[in-house]
């Protein structure tokens, strides 16, 4: 069994450019806390063999998700919680006055950077390439 306590500072960044702090791992998935600053605008991406679920904890933002069926914006504020299947094209960004936080857990555990590729997205990114 394991415990963890959230990092003070952020442990890397995600391929999309979020600050992540790595919380938990095991054989079937991990879990991360992301963060996005005030104005951020992230990279458009899709994962090839990663599941994902987030759960907002704080501030606002917007998520837009494609794939072969369909294509949406989500607005994301605490207490909702999103899926972002394997294949998914996803961007996502902050749009309030404090800064974005959400729990992130992959299926299966995230493989490395090499899983995210770049893609064309609804929003002009604010990062660039990590």
């Amino acid at each position: 069994m394991k415990q963890t306590r959230l990092p003070e500072k952020p442990d890397a960044k995600s391929p999309a450019g979020a600050d992540i702090r790595f919380i938990m791992d095991g054989p079937t998935g991990n879990m991360i806390h992301s963060t996005v600053p005030v104005g951020q605008t992230n990279r458009a991406t899709r994962h090839r063999t990663v599941h994902e679920f987030w759960h907002v904890l704080s501030g606002h933002g917007q998520i837009w998700r494609s794939d072969d069926a369909s294509q949406g914006v989500v607005d994301l504020e605490a207490g909702v919680s999103i899926d972002i299947p394997a294949g998914t094209a996803f961007q996502y960004r902050n749009t309030g006055e404090s800064v974005l936080q959400f729990i992130c857990i992959s299926m299966p555990p995230w493989p490395g950077d090499d899983e995210a590729e770049f893609v064309d997205g609804p929003w002009e990114a604010t990062v660039g390439s990590t």
